[in-house]
């Protein structure tokens, strides 16, 4: 069938072909400059532009379409041309031959990267470096021969050349080169392990335990770690890839960025001692990125030891043990003495098996950056974890924002390897720079394209930092009409368990048919770093009840632009989120803190009451300002500062590093220890 490229029907139009690509993508047509066209597409575009009259070349093109066999539309035949002033039939074929030909040998095809200097522009186009400067000059910009020059400045360059460009990126290039050599079907890989729970519950001692089952650190006297992660190799040469680092940090912060790591998660839950706010927030963590849970119910021989407690308080939080009719695995383990480890892994083998992990080891390796640091002898260092194709000695690679050539590799026992499948962690040395946890690990063809691709990132970076933010509750209803959002995620942290539950029903029960509700984590205590990155990771809004974010978290929140949600009435958290499902939030009160400082002594003086003695850890106190007195995480006292002193003398306000006496307006109940939050509420325009 003769078909008609978008390119050639515009130029015959006398319009640009981004007023094509529009006219087509209103009908859910998406095209490329470089796309055919069949006879209805063209309709479209001649309906719109010529008012159903078309051109000699699209009259041509559907008649010879006619002649094949196809139908040809009515309003193409009955008003372009009369039935006696056809050409025949052969005429007209040549005369769509001669027209493409014509269009072939005027139009000249550019595909300019993202990253491009005048030199290579030049080259591209096979111009005189002189003429493409002139070019830019004429635009305002005075660029040398190897300065980097904006894409679309490079595009608008290349028209002025008479060339047909467009920007093809460096990502797209790799993935498609990486497409063309990823095979159908992968080989079975070794899965990747978190282990995760409470503290005390064993997780260390598991860890060193199964370490030990490996054959040749047996034989070696046991083994030294240099990564944060381990290989362990069972008597029948199965491998099981366990990461070392916190199960929950290693969900949130690799997760945030994107890093799809662990495979399986190990619940390690201590028979003696039941389930602990920490074994929730684990599950949850868990949960939120739908990784199958296995859990070890450990210490099963200390005196006091009851597994079938911790399934029953592990039920209740949707870990239902196969034994009762679910589908969780519960092994009762003692990583003490070895009891039932052996029974651990073949269950997470198991699993893995039915789980199908597969990967190609054939393909250039790509991977996530598990953790970095910067030696004093050998530089910037990062633990790969491979997770596609094999990395070898020598190979180029980027990661992240960063690039380098492999110089040296390390295995998690210190020794150096010259080559790494899937599933396996090593240290690699080599980076330019220190990457982040988290980035993606790819390797690529040379150094140039490395470099260009890192340099690429950077830009990005450095642009949606400016922009990028989390979702906020402000912003949910925009977010529902655009059919973006089906689930409000929300993270709830509370003063007291009675509160939790009722906060966890009250918000539940708001769910619509256009939006779900969820609460993925919901626990009692202070808002932590931990609470901030599983919602950068999860998409999710925090909401705090009568508890306060940690300094670290505030920080954390701020950078990573989390909204956190602070309430002291229930009904005005259920309000808040009620508004903003049903788009009715209204402009909002932003709290700014202005400083916060530690109590150190107290002083109680008649007639007066009780004054704090205190030191400013930072920013400032302000007299008559807003404060609250924060005892553990909680929420005490909501008021303001009566009364603020130095030396016996009334001061306005009180910087960081100064000691102080503050008295608060009708509140006594000062410790020491106690944190005092200055702040002021600012009312601010509702930004949708």
């Amino acid at each position: 069938m003769n078909k008609v490229r978008l390119q050639d029907l515009a130029k015959e139009l006398g319009v640009k072909v981004k007023e094509v690509k529009e006219v087509l993508k209103e009908w859910g047509i998406e095209k490329s400059n470089f796309s055919y066209l069949d006879e209805e597409e063209i309709q479209i575009v001649l309906d719109h532009f010529k008012g159903g009259t078309g051109t000699e070349l699209a009259v041509a093109t559907a008649v010879a379409v006619q002649e094949e066999g196809q139908e040809e539309r009515t309003a193409v035949t009955s008003t372009q041309v009369e039935e006696k002033e056809k050409p025949k039939k052969h005429e007209r074929k040549e005369k769509v031959e001669k027209v493409e030909k014509k269009e072939e040998e005027e139009i000249k095809i550019l595909q300019i990267p993202e990253i491009i200097t005048v030199r290579e522009l030049a080259e591209l186009m096979k111009i005189p470096p002189n003429q493409v400067m002139a070019e830019l000059l004429k635009r305002g910009i005075l660029a040398t021969i190897n300065q980097t020059i904006p894409p679309e400045v490079a595009l608008q360059v290349a028209e002025a050349f008479g060339f047909l460009a467009e920007i093809k990126g460096e990502e797209e290039q790799i993935q498609e080169e990486e497409e063309e050599l990823r095979g159908e079907v992968g080989e079975p890989r070794p899965p990747v392990v978190v282990v995760m729970g409470h503290v005390d519950h064993g997780k260390t001692t598991l860890l060193d335990t199964i370490r030990k089952t490996n054959v040749a650190a047996r034989e070696k006297g046991g083994i030294t770690q240099h990564i944060g992660a381990s290989v362990v190799q069972l008597p029948d040469g199965r491998k099981i890839t366990f990461l070392d680092t916190p199960g929950h940090e290693a969900f949130t912060s690799l997760r945030a960025r994107g890093a799809q790591v662990g495979d399986i998660a190990v619940l390690v839950v201590a028979a003696d001692d039941g389930v602990m706010p920490q074994t929730v927030e684990a599950i949850n963590h868990a949960k939120a990125f739908n990784i199958p849970i296995i859990v070890a119910v450990n210490k099963i021989d200390k005196p006091g030891a009851d597994p079938q407690k911790v399934r029953r308080e592990l039920s209740e939080y949707g870990l239902i043990p196969e034994e009762w009719g679910g589908d969780t695995i519960f092994v009762d383990v003692s990583a003490k003495t070895g009891q039932n480890v052996d029974q651990l892994l073949e269950y997470i083998l198991l699993l893995a098996e039915i789980m199908e992990l597969k990967a190609d080891p054939h393909v250039p390796a790509r991977g996530t950056i598990l953790e970095s640091k910067l030696d004093k002898q050998r530089g910037p260092v990062a633990t790969v974890l491979v997770q596609e194709g094999t990395l070898r000695v020598g190979d180029v690679f980027v990661a992240g924002t960063t690039y380098g050539k492999v110089r040296a590799m390390l295995d998690d026992k210190g020794r150096k390897v010259q080559e790494a499948g899937p599933s396996t962690p090593v240290e690699v040395l080599g980076f330019e720079e220190l990457p982040m946890a988290g980035d993606t690990f790819k390797v690529v063809k040379d150094e140039k394209k490395a470099r260009q691709l890192a340099e690429l990132r950077k830009a990005r970076k450095e642009q949606m930092e400016k922009v990028s933010k989390g979702l906020t509750l402000e912003e949910v209803f925009k977010k529902i009409q655009a059919g973006e959002l089906t689930e409000l995620r929300l993270i709830l942290k509370t003063d007291t368990i009675g509160s939790l539950e009722a906060l966890k029903k009250a918000l539940t029960e708001l769910s619509t048919q256009e939006v779900a509700v969820r609460i993925i984590h919901g626990a009692v205590g202070g808002i932590t770093e931990n609470d901030v990155m599983l919602a950068k990771a999860s998409g999710a809004i925090v909401i705090g009840f009568n508890t306060r974010p940690d300094p670290k978290a505030r920080e954390v929140a701020e950078r990573e632009k989390v909204d956190i949600k602070l309430y002291s009435i229930i009904y005005e958290a259920v309000e808040d989120v009620k508004k903003a499902l049903r788009g009715l939030l209204k402009p909002i009160e932003k709290e700014v803190v202005l400083g916060s400082a530690e109590v150190r002594a107290t002083f109680k003086i008649k007639g007066v009451g009780t004054v704090a003695g205190c030191y400013v850890l930072e920013g400032k106190l302000v007299r008559n300002a807003r404060a609250r007195l924060v005892r553990d995480g909680v929420v005490i006292y909501d008021g303001k500062i009566e009364s603020l002193k130095r030396y016996k003398e009334d001061v306005q306000e009180v910087a960081r590093g100064f000691e102080c006496g503050v008295k608060l307006k009708d509140f006594n109940d000062v410790k020491v220890g106690d944190i005092i939050e200055c702040y002021e509420v600012r009312l601010e325009e509702r930004q949708l």
